[in-house]
């Protein structure tokens, strides 16, 4: 079995324990029988879809890939979470919240349960929920058919850079009585899954103060 992955996704694949893959942003290119991608993406192929926006995510995406792959017989041991955290140890002088436990980010989401965060970008609701933040009902339309928002009730709104353009459009970036949070995007940020989750939740939670 060729398996095809994306360069988002090619660490996991290697953590998983997949020595010998193919790797292209667009896999129904390839000659291959199956592809391991982000959930937003979509492929002909046969494939599996991860999420790796959190820490969490992406330990459970190296562990379902790694799963897979074991399955497959494409490798001879799945990994545990012992070695996961391992993986996540290994960052430990580069890192901060990528070695926090339940209790340490419970800590943070106290101090976040109140706040109001309207969010452009699914990725990025995954990050503000997990650091305790209240993420409005509010859906992005990207051809401008958007609902009238204009009673929401929030004082942080936080966007991704790719989509600045279209926030400019839309939001009142003057308005002193809310936040505006600029986050950096894939192509403007580190592709290892880690240090990009990490310089992300960093952000973040220093700009929600």
């Amino acid at each position: 079995m060729i398996v095809v992955t994306t360069p988002m996704c090619r660490q996991i694949v290697e953590w998983a324990g997949l020595e010998d893959f193919k790797v292209n942003r667009f896999p129904d290119e390839e000659e291959g029988d199956f592809a391991i991608l982000l959930s937003e993406s979509k492929v002909k192929m046969d494939s599996l879809a991860i999420r790796i926006n959190t820490f969490s995510q992406i330990k459970e995406s190296i562990k379902t890939v790694s799963d897979y792959l074991f399955e497959k017989n494409l490798i001879e041991k799945a990994i545990d979470c012992e070695e996961i955290e391992v993986i996540f140890n290994d960052y430990k002088d580069d890192v901060e919240y990528a070695l926090f436990d339940e209790e340490e980010f419970d800590k943070i989401r106290e101090l976040n349960k109140d706040k109001k965060v309207k969010v452009y970008s699914e990725f990025l609701k995954d990050i503000v929920s997990d650091i305790g933040a209240n993420v409005i009902d509010f859906k992005y339309d990207k051809d401008g058919n958007d609902e009238d928002n204009s009673d929401l009730d929030y004082g942080y709104l936080v966007y991704p850079d790719y989509l600045e353009e279209e926030v400019l459009k839309r939001e009142d970036l003057e308005d002193d009585t809310k936040r505006f949070i600029r986050i950096l995007s894939h192509n403007n940020i580190s592709k290892d899954p880690i240090l990009k989750a990490e310089s992300r939740y960093s952000f973040l939670i220093n700009e929600l103060k």
